[in-house]
């Protein structure tokens, strides 16, 4: 990661650690540098010494009931209905956070992928396995622990994973490290991102905790009424620096079921003829959380207010160069400059595209230890929830992650709008 100018300094006061053992913050471009236990990473957020609760606040049914702060943030248990306390990840279990967060800043990313042997040398060496999962998209890897790799290694691993679009390594010892080691390893690829209103792992926020075993999540609340619990996205798209490399490791899975859809969005874009290609290379989409922020302020209370963004519909990979249909139907909410039904009949033909077209899809069968690296600006994925709920059966997964540049363009014209915060007031 490029260094970056320090401008201020200034311990945290966090309710969840110590006096003595607390991390200490350092104002940089974009958000902060974090030092803890001898660790280093890289955050958008600080906790808000300052908040105080809306008196009206009530804990969601979905959150244990425990004592508010009456200054500073409060961290919400996730309410379990079985007991965790003999779980080898009990430490990884699910909170969100009571306060309130400025959105992020926009700021220069510097690609580690740019740094990389375009031949993966290094990395390669050190695999022992390695096989396509798809001719498309999708490469299982055997033989590596992650924590392992070198600085250089790290580059050509966000490079792969720009160009194949998904690794998936069974990787139990990168789901053992401790989370300050998980987030200085993935500050490698990126500021780390903190979710709106994501649960994520005591006292460190920039992990997100996603939990469901016996009683319905959030996840579910998403999909109420609806025929599938297919929901094709890339994460948190309506950010001005929406995500890149990112990291999503099982600590516990289902016997069954739980898996995880991805598709292919360079390979969508492929397909395209070439006329639509360069009609949609000059177009922009609102990206908006609305949608999941329904959802998400039903069961979570919401640390940032909701933001929206303007991207271009093509996007182009900064280092790789690979352009992809950057159209993720949880967050698209219109096209920049269309009229209302043309708009809607570009966005009807482009989810069938994208749904339907299996030629660039796979799916990711989780293990425990199973860690998979993908590149939120060239995949879409979804998660399906077609397991039973019932004691004993959980899928629990950790996710790491940092935020890309903003997006660049495939082509400029309307592109140049790209990076805007959008104004629904106009």
């Amino acid at each position: 990661m490029a260094t970056t100018t320090v401008t201020e300094t200034k311990p945290a006061e966090t309710i969840s650690l110590s006096v003595e053992d607390k991390p200490k913050y350092t104002k940089v471009p974009g958000g902060w540098e974090v030092s803890y236990k001898g660790y280093t990473w890289f955050t958008g957020t600080i906790p808000n010494e300052d908040f105080v609760p809306p008196p009206d606040f009530e804990i969601s049914s979905m959150s244990e009931q425990v004592p508010i702060n009456p200054k500073g943030q409060t961290e919400l248990p996730q309410k379990l209905n079985v007991d965790y306390t003999k779980y080898k990840y009990e430490h990884f279990l699910a909170h969100t956070t009571l306060t309130k967060e400025t959105p992020y800043e926009p700021y220069d990313h510097v690609d580690c992928a740019g740094r990389a042997d375009p031949e993966k040398k290094s990395l390669f060496a050190a695999i022992k396995e390695k096989k396509d999962m798809t001719p498309n998209i999708g490469t299982e890897v055997r033989g590596v622990q992650l924590s392992q790799l070198t600085s250089a290694q790290k580059d050509e691993l966000s490079l792969w994973a720009a160009e194949r679009g998904v690794l998936v390594f069974r990787d139990q010892d990168f789901v053992d490290q401790s989370p300050e080691f998980l987030k200085q390893y993935g500050s490698h690829f990126g500021r780390l991102h903190v979710h709106s209103f994501g649960s994520h792992v005591k006292g460190h926020p920039e992990i997100l905790s996603n939990l469901r075993d016996s009683d319905k999540t959030v996840f579910d609340s998403y999909s109420a009424g609806m025929l599938t619990t297919t929901r094709w996205h890339s994460d948190m798209t309506y950010e001005a620096n929406p995500m890149g490399t990112t990291f999503l490791a099982a600590l516990s899975v289902p016997d069954c079921g739980g898996d995880t859809l991805y598709l292919n969005s360079m390979a969508a874009y492929d397909a395209l003829s070439t006329p639509m290609k360069s009609f949609l290379e000059t177009l922009s989409a609102i990206h908006s959380g609305a949608r999941q922020s329904v959802h998400g302020k039903k069961k979570s209370p919401y640390r940032r207010d909701l933001v929206e963004s303007i991207h271009p519909l093509i996007r182009k990979h900064p280092v790789t160069g690979r352009k992809a249909l950057w159209f993720p139907p949880e967050y698209i909410s219109g096209i920049v400059g269309l009229k209302r039904e043309e708009s809607n009949a570009i966005t009807d033909m482009l989810y069938r595209h994208l749904q339907g077209s299996l030629d660039f899809h796979t799916r990711v069968k989780w293990e425990e230890g199973t860690v998979v690296v993908y590149d939120n600006r060239m995949v879409m994925h979804s998660v399906v929830l077609d397991y039973p709920l019932g004691e004993g059966e959980k899928r629990h997964h950790i996710r790491i992650t940092p935020q890309a540049e903003r997006p660049v363009p495939a082509s400029r014209g309307v592109g140049e709008e790209v990076g805007m915060v959008y104004d629904p007031t106009g």
